[in-house]
């Protein structure tokens, strides 16, 4: 048997990277899981590598639309009945520069597909899980959620916004059931990183492998964290045996993070 045995998950962003590791390591321990994505063809991919029946599904959406966040909570319960555990997992960022040179368009850009995706999400999502009287979200923020970093301010802005309403929420439903974390991974060579780390790298003067290196070297364990690591411990924070912990925001960055 597994942990999450009879549980029904969503995961956004899930069909590559930490959201396709947290989708695995649920159905792994038992639970039927949703994940998102905006690319069909990328879903389906994603749904046969999984190979997990009907206990897998795909949902097409663009995290950016609230209307989008909001069919992807609900099409959660219309195939599996209802939703015990939330893993907005979308995001990233565009455009990055110092703020001296930023466009409103970039910061934007962050927000919507940080923050206001966790929101949008987290809010369709309560709506069922507070009447059920149990409940698991976990927002992924980041290590940048902890810290600051030049020219990624809007990174940075959205998962620190991420983190705050996290604590909130935490409050408002920490007798009802349900805990709310945020999980602030360092820095891991997803597709994403592949794709926002060179120009994010050259907008701090720095080539892609010199930022990989940094950030390795931030950190106590000198290397990048892996995907599996983020997954085990939703894991944790998904089961039974997490109850007890909410309204925190957990580093998985192999040391980098002061706090």
């Amino acid at each position: 048997m597994g942990v999450l045995d009879g549980r029904v998950a969503c995961v956004t962003g899930g069909t590559r990277g930490i959201g396709l590791a947290c989708a695995k390591a649920f159905l792994d321990e038992g639970a039927s899981v949703v994940i998102n994505g905006r690319d069909p063809v990328k879903g389906a991919a994603s749904v046969a590598e999984l190979n997990a029946g009907d206990r897998v599904h795909f949902i097409a959406g663009d995290v950016k639309q609230r209307e989008d966040c909001e069919a992807i909570v609900h099409g959660t319960v219309e195939r599996y009945g209802k939703i015990d555990i939330l893993v907005p997992n979308a995001g990233g960022g565009s455009d990055y520069a110092p703020v001296a040179q930023m466009t409103d368009e970039a910061m934007q850009d962050a927000m919507l597909w940080n923050f206001w995706h966790t929101f949008w999400t987290m809010r369709t999502a309560l709506n069922y899980m507070i009447p059920q009287g149990w409940g698991r979200i976990m927002a992924m923020s980041s290590v940048e959620g902890k810290m600051g970093k030049p020219a990624i301010s809007s990174y940075v802005a959205s998962k620190h916004a991420i983190n705050g309403l996290c604590k909130s929420v935490a409050r408002e439903v920490g007798t009802m059931g349900i805990t709310v974390n945020a999980i602030c991974p360092g820095a891991i060579e997803t597709d994403e990183m592949k794709t926002a780390g060179p120009p994010a790298a050259e907008a701090m003067g720095l080539t892609y492998e010199g930022l990989l290196d940094v950030f390795a070297q931030q950190s106590m364990i000198k290397r990048l964290n892996e995907v599996e690591d983020v997954a085990i411990v939703a894991v944790l924070l998904a089961s039974e045996a997490g109850a007890g912990i909410t309204g925190s925001m957990i580093s998985v960055d192999g040391g980098t993070s002061p706090y």
